[in-house]
Parts: C-alpha cells; sequence; structure tokens
C-alpha cells in the first residue's frame, strides 16, 4: 500500500499539464499506471490500523495552538452531533487518509472538502457564483483524498437527516459520479476553458428547477435572498454599536469581544499603532488595484469573533474599516493560519508563511475570488508572533441548510459539490491523468460509496470517544454557544 510522504509532495501547488497531444497521452498513460499501483477498487476500504491514533489525542494537540477559554466551546459544538463531530475533525480524518491507498496524481486539495464548506458568494462581477469557500486546510496531495472526505460527509450528513440508505447511498454517489464525469470533461476542454468554467446561481436554479419539491424551491431562493443582504452594511447591522465617537465593535462574549476589552494595559494610542502595522503588512501583500482600493477606508475598530466549529478556539479577528462616509463601511476577517493537518502526510508547505499557502491555495482553486485576499504576521496582544490571512467577512456569503435539504435537494447538491471539486482540481493538477484514471465505468464512485459508509462508521465511533472523554473529564465543553 502507497502512503504519501513528505518528501515526494513538498511542493508549493501541483504542476499542470497541458492537454496537447503529447501532453495529452503522456497524462493518459500516468492515469494507467495508476490504476495498476492503486486500483480504483481498493478505495472501497476503510479498516482502522492497529496502531491508529487516539483520536481525542488529536484534536487535544489542536488545543494547545488555540485560546484555551474558547477550547471548551469548539468541543461543545463539535459534540452536538456526529455530523458536527466530522466537520471539526480534519486532522483526525487526515491521519486516517494518509494510511490510504494513493492514486500519486497531485492536485491542489481543499483539505476540509466537507459539503458544508461549499457555498455561495458574490464574485467580484458581483454575480452569485457556487464554490469551495474554506482553505484553512489547503495543500497540495492525492486528488482522491478530497473526494473521500468531500463523500463521507454525505453519508454522515444524510444519517444526521434520518435518510434511510439509499436515499444516502444516491447522494454519495452523485457526489463521485459527477465529480468523475466533470473531470472528464474538464480533461478534453481548453486551458481557459477550466480557468473560467465556474457556476452561476442561475445555473443552479436551472439544474435543480425539475428535481426539487416546491418547498426545496421556496427554501433556496430565500437563502438566495438572505445570502444577497449579507454584506458589510448587514454587518454593520449587526455587528456593531452607536457610540459617541460612531459604531464600534459590539461586546457580546464570549462570541463577539471587541479589541479594546482584551487589550489590557494597552491605551487606544498604542492599539491604533499596533493595528495600523498589522494593516500595512496586510496592505503589501496586495495587488496594486486592490491596495488601492484598500487605501481608500480607514481603521475604526476591531474584536475577537469565534467562527465556525473546526477554527473555534483560533483566533480570528474582524476589522471595521470606513470609507469616506459612515455609511460605507468594510469588514475585513483576520484569521490565524497554522500549518495545514495534511502536512504530517502529503508533505510540508512549499510556502514559509501560512498565511499565504491558503491565499495562494485559493486562488489557484476556487474560480472567482475575493479581491481582498491577503496576509500578514506579526505578534498578538500576547506578543507571540503568528500567521494570519484575510479577507472580507461577509460578501454576500451563503450555504445550505443541512437540516431542512430533503433527499432529492441533498443529491442535487452532492453533484454540484463533485463538479466544483473537480473543476478546482483541474485547475492545478493532470486532469488527463485524473480522468484516465477515473474511467468511463463507475467503478471509482462505487468504490467511493462504499469507503463513505465504512467512514460514516469510523466517524460515530470517533464521535462516541470524544463523549467519552468529556464524561471522563478529559476534555472541558462548554455547550450552547
Amino acid at each position: 500500500m502507497a502512503t504519501a510522504t513528505k518528501s515526494s509532495r513538498a511542493t508549493t501547488t501541483a504542476t499542470p499539464s497541458p492537454p496537447a497531444t503529447a501532453d495529452a497521452e503522456r497524462g493518459r498513460a500516468a492515469g494507467r499506471a495508476a490504476r495498476k499501483a492503486s486500483p480504483r477498487s481498493s478505495h472501497e476500504t476503510w479498516q482502522a490500523p492497529a496502531d491508529r491514533t487516539d483520536p481525542a489525542a488529536i484534536l487535544r494537540e489542536q488545543d494547545a495552538a488555540r485560546v484555551p477559554e474558547l477550547v471548551p466551546i469548539r468541543y461543545g459544538r463539535m459534540l452536538a452531533s456526529a455530523f458536527t463531530f466530522y466537520r471539526g475533525a480534519a486532522a483526525i480524518m487526515a491521519a486516517d487518509l494518509g494510511s490510504t491507498p494513493d492514486t500519486g496524481l497531485v492536485a491542489q486539495l481543499c483539505g476540509d472538502a466537507h459539503l458544508s464548506n461549499f457555498g455561495i458568494f458574490q464574485a467580484p462581477d458581483r454575480r452569485m457564483v457556487f464554490d469551495i469557500n474554506d482553505f484553512d486546510e489547503t495543500l497540495p496531495g492525492p486528488f482522491e483524498w478530497d473526494v473521500k472526505r468531500l463523500a463521507a460527509s454525505f453519508e454522515i450528513g444524510g444519517r444526521d437527516r434520518g435518510f434511510s440508505s439509499r436515499q444516502r447511498r444516491k447522494c454519495t454517489l452523485a457526489a463521485a459520479r459527477h465529480y468523475r464525469l466533470a473531470m472528464r470533461s474538464f480533461a478534453a476542454a481548453s486551458e481557459l476553458g477550466v480557468w473560467y468554467a465556474r457556476l452561476d446561481v442561475e445555473e443552479i436554479a436551472s439544474r435543480l428547477q425539475s428535481r426539487v419539491t416546491e418547498a426545496d424551491r421556496k427554501r433556496f431562493q430565500k437563502n438566495l435572498r438572505k445570502a444577497r443582504n449579507k454584506d458589510s452594511l448587514r454587518a454593520l447591522e449587526k455587528l456593531t454599536e452607536e457610540t459617541e465617537a460612531g459604531p464600534r465593535i459590539a461586546s457580546r462574549p464570549p462570541v463577539l469581544v471587541p479589541l479594546s476589552e482584551l487589550a489590557g494595559d494597552l491605551g487606544e494610542a498604542e492599539l491604533e499603532a499596533m493595528m495600523g502595522a498589522l494593516l500595512e503588512r496586510y496592505r503589501d501583500s496586495l495587488d496594486d488595484q486592490s491596495r488601492a482600493l484598500v487605501d481608500r477606508f480607514r481603521f475604526v475598530d476591531g474584536g475577537h469573533k469565534v467562527v465556525g466549529v473546526g477554527s473555534v478556539g483560533t483566533r480570528a479577528w474582524i476589522a471595521l474599516m470606513m470609507g469616506r462616509e459612515q455609511g460605507d463601511p468594510l469588514f475585513l476577517q483576520v484569521k490565524q493560519a497554522a500549518a495545514s493537518v495534511l502536512e504530517p502526510y502529503a508533505g510540508e508547505s512549499g510556502y514559509d508563511h501560512h498565511g499565504e499557502r491558503v491565499v495562494a491555495g485559493q486562488r489557484l482553486m476556487q474560480a472567482a475570488g475575493d479581491i481582498f485576499l491577503g496576509w500578514l504576521d506579526g505578534p498578538g496582544l500576547d506578543g507571540v508572533e503568528r500567521h494570519f490571512y484575510v479577507r472580507q467577512l461577509w460578501d454576500g456569503k451563503g450555504s445550505a441548510e443541512i437540516e431542512s435539504l430533503s433527499p432529492a435537494a441533498m443529491e442535487g447538491y452532492a453533484e454540484l459539490c463533485g463538479w466544483t471539486l473537480a473543476r478546482a482540481h483541474a485547475r492545478s493538477g493532470d486532469r488527463v491523468a485524473i480522468a484516465a484514471y477515473l474511467g468511463n465505468s463507475e467503478t471509482f464512485e462505487r468504490a467511493i460509496v462504499e469507503f463513505a459508509a465504512s467512514y460514516a462508521d469510523q466517524n460515530e465511533a470517533d464521535y462516541r470517544r470524544l463523549l467519552e472523554a468529556e464524561q471522563a473529564g478529559e476534555i472541558d465543553v462548554q455547550r450552547g454557544i
């Protein structure tokens, strides 16, 4: 069984191979060779190795780099269900994937490609698009790792929704099948055709129109309206309170805490100087046009905002910037970036700065990126130097409400995710080789379906292990936040 090694994948990004005649034949040959080394049917098996690391120990190891007071909130969110546990367990699955058969066909990976890390947002041209939206763990690696994490999330999400085994199977099969079909289509496409391919919301609505219930369609339109309204003006309304000096970050600990309440003995002038220095480092990471736009805003206030499930406990700041007028806000999220959970198994990043690693991976995988993407490093309030990446906090962002999806709607959603993941991989990996490996038959996707079911069982066992850790007093848990 082949496994990943650091020396074999210590690259910054996956190297594309253009599908010119000679290169295409080399790609097809590479795909056929990969089949011999790791047959497609080999991906169906998941069995925990005898020396598998205790999943609770993996999570506790991550705690060391997080804000101690927030770690119990992370566990509380993870323990809400087996599905929320899975969302926070990327490090556990990364260790497991490192022991599975490896095709050797490398692409830029999301690293945490579960179904809730896909969604809609506004592209720079202000059209609503569907894409991957989380890249904290991005790194080059075997393409199938992302496919396996995505497929398993549909099996686990389907169990959480109470779907039958047949309904869950249709969802996981749809994700893997549409990944294969899309990759084969991209293998025959031009370079520019692959690079410009994207899913607009209008196309999504058209695809799903005849396949879902009227309730699903109404829910989709409601979520779309909600996403369109989720912008910096909405954030100004939701995340600030009016003071004599103007709008300032509201105090709602522990989820939202203004910078002034965390600064200790630092005075206002010192805080402003510190934030100014950090924002100048961020500014240096931008291209000329984005820098010109950022320069039109001034820093007003900042705070710490708890986000997500897996990210709880990492340092996630928000910065309120204001244009010429009080009603012209820009909210930036400044999020801590650490080593990808894939690095012990797929090789160290070629980027020394993990914020830059995240930004580079996002730009490579997304069809339409955030113009405010950048990175910085600097001391926090505790004086410790850390890496961060920066993006807009709210920019028309929305995600599927998994708890309300019907089986048909989830199957359609799985198709969108499968297509989108293939498009992201096709931009960086050898799409001809991957397509040749996947082939014309359903062998690969049926193997992935079996893997997803087995790994969902593993996830449930790991979830129970974390519950036992709580009962044994190994971890502190704070629920309901």
